[in-house]
């Protein structure tokens, strides 16, 4: 391991680096609250005290008080000597007017969701099965469909993740060949919208769940592409569209176990043109114990979905096993990859 990939805590003593490490979940709550209170949007013209931000946030002053200065000690707030708090670069990302903002997703991470099925992970290595199944008693995706509220804030999260990888993907994979591509569980549209912007002469098609789809009108509209990108709803374990000479997944397969993730790769195998090609843009698990941020990825997959990031070798076996050959698998200076495949005869 080289020094610019050791552990942020190489240098400190070992108890003090544990103690960090138990004592992470602290941060991270607090930072839950000031995203579910809209902290950072009521800072964005100027400081105020936690006794401004009670008053418009409907919440008790001093308790407030602790969350910031709490928040302030690690740089994602700054707190004056007049005990005022300003934006800071960490917090800016909170904020729900910036692209590529963190709040839905800080929200969906460590609120209803995430954080009760997290609880629980000693369900899942005890069992092998899904916490927040066990801890809901419906699989995540049921969930969303009865509380479309919470569905909604994290296909909102999704679209600001996806925000913040686009222009890496886009810089990393020539596009430049590809007549028609189909965004499989594409969401609100962000990643189709940017492939067919940066290529005036591409077709588009967005496929997700219909009320996903319903959700994404909109959006594909206001991106200016409504007249080259088609809207269809539906279920990839049943079908796709079809007619696509590339089919791109982004942050689909991690969701599921083998089984399902084959499956819905033969559905894209089935779909596309004989000669087309299979984009997944997903993180890649580096071997040994190289830091990467897929290996807790994974364990969030493992809480939340029972489905799992991998490595090359296991894509190289997972699109085999639908028919693909892996081709390539381009980095993308961020932590997901393009993880390339063609489609093989017969």
């Amino acid at each position: 391991m080289t020094q610019e990939n050791q552990p942020s805590h190489a240098n400190v003593p070992p108890h003090v680096a544990m103690l960090e490490m138990i004592s992470g979940f602290w941060i991270s709550r607090a930072i839950y609250i000031a995203a579910k209170l809209g902290i950072a949007d009521h800072l964005h013209d100027q400081p105020k005290s936690a006794e401004e931000l009670a008053a418009v946030t409907g919440v008790h002053a001093p308790s407030l008080y602790c969350v910031l200065r709490a928040l302030a000690s690690v740089g994602v707030f700054a707190q004056d000597n007049d005990n005022r708090f300003r934006l800071t670069p960490l917090s800016e990302t909170l904020r729900t007017d910036v692209r590529g903002s963190l709040r839905a997703f800080a929200i969906v991470e460590l609120g209803e969701e995430h954080y009760p099925a997290w609880g629980e992970l000693l369900h899942s290595v005890k069992t092998g099965g899904v916490a927040f199944d066990h801890v809901f008693g419906v699989p995540i995706w049921e969930y969303f469909a009865r509380h479309p509220e919470n569905a909604k804030t994290f296909d909102d999260a999704m679209t600001e993740m996806t925000l913040a990888v686009n222009n890496a993907v886009l810089s990393s994979y020539d596009f430049s060949s590809i007549v028609k591509i189909v965004d499989v569980g594409g969401g609100h549209g962000s990643l189709t919208a940017a492939i067919l912007k940066s290529n005036p002469g591409m077709k588009g098609v967005l496929f997700d769940l219909p009320p996903v789809i319903e959700g994404a009108r909109a959006r594909i509209e206001a991106e200016g592409i409504a007249d080259r990108c088609e809207l269809v709803g539906g279920d990839f374990f049943e079908s796709v569209p079809r007619g696509g000479d590339a089919y791109i997944l982004k942050w689909i397969i991690h969701d599921w176990d083998d089984e399902r993730a084959v499956a819905i790769l033969r559905n894209c195998h089935r779909a596309m043109i004989e000669n087309g090609k299979l984009l997944l843009v997903e993180a890649v698990v580096p071997p040994g114990s190289e830091p990467h941020l897929s290996k807790f990825m994974d364990l969030n997959m493992l809480v939340m979905t029972g489905g799992r990031e991998r490595t090359e070798e296991e894509y190289r076996l997972l699109l085999k096993a639908a028919g693909f050959r892996l081709t390539k698998i381009i980095p993308t200076g961020s932590p997901m990859s393009v993880i390339e495949g063609e489609r093989e005869r017969g």
